[in-house]
C-alpha cells in the first residue's frame, strides 16, 4: 500500500498532506480566499501558485498530494509539476472521481460541480485521470460517498474497482455531510471477490465537527489509512475567523490558530494523513507548525467545548459562498 512509504518517515511533516482544492480552480468556498489568491485567476496564474505550493511543501517534508477531477485543473497542475521533477519519486498521489467540474473556469457558475457515482462516470473519469497522472497515481477515491450513494451497492462498479486494485491502484472513498459515520460504516462492509474493497477513507474532522471520530477509529482498526480533510473548517478556524478559544490557545502555544486546529487532528491515533488546504506558502508554513504543537489537557477540554451539532455545521458549510 502506498501509504506504507510514510510509516517509517522521520520528518514530523510527513503525515501532513497538501490538498489542491483551493488552488486548482478560480472559485472555492474557503473563507478569506479573496485575499489569499491574486486578482488574476487565470489558468497560468493558478498553475504558478500551485507549483509554488508544491515546491514549498515538498521542501518541508510533505509527501502526500491530493487532487480530484472536480478541482478544476488540479490534476493537470500536479502532473505538470511531477513531469518537471522526475527525481521526485517518494511522494504519494491521490485523486478522486465522482464529481465533474462544470464551472468552466468562472467563479459565478450556477453549479460548480455535478455528482455522478455511476460506472459510466468512473470509466470516463478514470481515463481522464490516467491521461494526466498515468502511473504516478497511487490512490483513486470515490468522491463524497453518502449512505445512499449507488457506489456502495453497484456490484459491477465494485468489480471494476477491484480490477484496478489488482493492477496496483489503491481504492478509497471520501465522505461529506452530517451522517459521515453511517457512510464510513457502510463502505467498510463493501467487498469484492470476498475481500474488503477500500483501503483508505478521507473524511471531514475538525475542532467544530467531530461526529465521524468513532467510525474513523473503526476504519483504522480495520486496516484502512485515514485521511482527514477540511481540518480548517473551510477557513472558519483560520486566524481571522477562528473562535476566541482557538486564538487564545494559539497565543499560549506560540503558533497560529490554524496550527492549533490541525494539531488537534494529528494527535488522534487513527489519523494517518491530515490535509493542509493552504492557498499561500505562508499559510502552508503556518499549517506545518502543527506537527510540533503539544496541547495540554486543559487546552483540549476548551477545544472540545466548541464542537457543533453535525446538522448545524454542515448547514453552515452549505451556505458558504463561492469566492
Amino acid at each position: 500500500m502506498p501509504f506504507a512509504r510514510l510509516a517509517s518517515a522521520t520528518t514530523p511533516t510527513a503525515h501532513i498532506g497538501l490538498g489542491l482544492a483551493a488552488v486548482g480552480r478560480p472559485g472555492y468556498i474557503n473563507l478569506g480566499r479573496e485575499e489569499d489568491l491574486p486578482a488574476d485567476r487565470s489558468v497560468d496564474a493558478l498553475r504558478e501558485r500551485t507549483h509554488e505550493l508544491l515546491d514549498a511543501a515538498y521542501a518541508q517534508g510533505v509527501r502526500y498530494f491530493d487532487v480530484a477531477r472536480s478541482y478544476g485543473r488540479s490534476e493537470e497542475f500536479l502532473a505538470d509539476w511531477l513531469n518537471a521533477r522526475p527525481d521526485v519519486d517518494d511522494v504519494v498521489i491521490g485523486s478522486k472521481w465522482g464529481y465533474t467540474y462544470t464551472a468552466d473556469w468562472t467563479t459565478d457558475a450556477e453549479k460548480h460541480e455535478v455528482k455522478d457515482h455511476t460506472l459510466a462516470a468512473y470509466e470516463r473519469q478514470r481515463a481522464e485521470t490516467a491521461e494526466l497522472l498515468g502511473d504516478r497515481l497511487d490512490l483513486y477515491q470515490i468522491h463524497s460517498v453518502t449512505p445512499d450513494s449507488p457506489a456502495l451497492t453497484d456490484k459491477e462498479l465494485h468489480a471494476k474497482l477491484a480490477d484496478a486494485a489488482a493492477q496496483g491502484l489503491s481504492i478509497g472513498f471520501s465522505t461529506s455531510g452530517p451522517v459521515q459515520a453511517d457512510a464510513i460504516r457502510a463502505a467498510l462492509a463493501v467487498t469484492a471477490e470476498g475481500a474488503p474493497l477500500f483501503r483508505t477513507v478521507q473524511s471531514t474532522y475538525n475542532v467544530l465537527e467531530t461526529s465521524a471520530a468513532r467510525a474513523l477509529a473503526e476504519a483504522h482498526d480495520a486496516g484502512l489509512t485515514v485521511i482527514v480533510k477540511e481540518g480548517m473548517a473551510n477557513g472558519r478556524l483560520a486566524s481571522g475567523h477562528a473562535p476566541d478559544v482557538v486564538r487564545a490557545i494559539a497565543e499560549e502555544t506560540g503558533v497560529g490558530a490554524d496550527a492549533v486546529a490541525l494539531a488537534l487532528i494529528l494527535r488522534q491515533p487513527w489519523a494517518g494523513v491530515v490535509l493542509s488546504g493552504a492557498a499561500t506558502t505562508a499559510q502552508l508554513a503556518s499549517n506545518l507548525h502543527a506537527a510540533v504543537v503539544d496541547l495540554d489537557d486543559d487546552q483540549l477540554a476548551r477545544l472540545a467545548a466548541l464542537v457543533e451539532d453535525p446538522g448545524a455545521y454542515w448547514e453552515r458549510r452549505g451556505q458558504l459562498p463561492w469566492h
